[in-house]
């Protein structure tokens, strides 16, 4: 049995493909290590997760102001930060209303503010796209530019040869131009499927937002000073809807 030193086959691997392949590999590294990093970073923001954000908006719904505010303001992920900067702005309102008899922020005024909330937290998750995005759409272009550099490097021995052509010299050739090719479309390939399931979770926690903000900011729901718990059914029914708005 043969046994192999993987660095030698990766220095054999390199010295073929020569510094177009190195710079692919290299590339490719990076793009692991940031997706890695992006998948940590959800997983520890709960990107998607939002069971904490729907259980604050019902639990407002149904009248518990104070524990849907401590239920959010406990969460880590964006939808429970956003969830907690309306109802500590809506509370906010109720208390300058007791006091001094105006309301304060209008509703326009909150919805901005949660809207800038939610946008600051989105934009640091979005650290990385744009690298990410930039692999997946130069990669292909230097395997491209490696294998025009081959079939430069072929043909020019090709010519060296004369009248004793042999095939091989420019077969060979070819394949080893080729290889840059194959090379910079499998490092495109998964980084920009791994950059489409990111945004993909991004977006779907920024729809989430929204939703959970409306079911805040809801005639129902901000008029606090007013308003009365709902009842078993009407919960069920919030319930229903947010985790629709989720899903979609």
């Amino acid at each position: 049995m043969n046994y192999t030193n993987p660095l030698t086959s990766i220095a054999d691997f390199l010295s073929l493909g020569g510094p177009v392949v190195a710079l692919l590999l290299a590339l490719s590294i990076v793009a692991l290590a940031v997706v890695l990093f992006k998948v940590y970073q959800f997983l520890r923001y709960r990107v998607g997760q939002a069971d904490r954000a729907r259980k604050s908006v019902l639990l407002w719904r149904q009248g518990y102001f104070d524990e849907a505010y401590q239920n959010a303001a406990g969460g880590k992920s964006a939808s429970a930060i956003s969830v907690a900067r309306a109802i500590e702005l809506l509370l906010a309102r109720k208390s300058q209303s007791a006091k001094t008899g105006f309301d304060g922020l209008t509703k326009e005024e909150i919805e901005e503010a949660v809207t800038l909330t939610a946008t600051q937290e989105l934009h640091g998750l979005r650290s990385g796209f744009r690298l990410l995005d930039t692999i997946a759409q130069i990669a292909p272009l230097l395997g491209l530019f490696g294998t025009v550099l081959g079939m430069i490097d072929a043909f020019q021995k090709l010519q060296g040869a004369g009248n004793s052509v042999d095939p091989s010299i420019l077969a060979g050739g070819i394949w080893v131009a080729l290889l840059t090719t194959a090379v910079g479309l499998a490092v495109a390939m998964p980084t920009s499927v791994a950059l489409t399931w990111l945004e993909t979770r991004l977006d779907n926690e920024r729809l989430a937002i929204e939703g959970f903000a409306h079911g805040i900011l809801a005639p129902a729901g901000a008029q606090v000073a007013s308003s009365n718990p709902l009842t078993a059914h009407q919960a069920a029914q919030v319930v229903t809807a947010l985790s629709k708005a989720h899903a979609h």
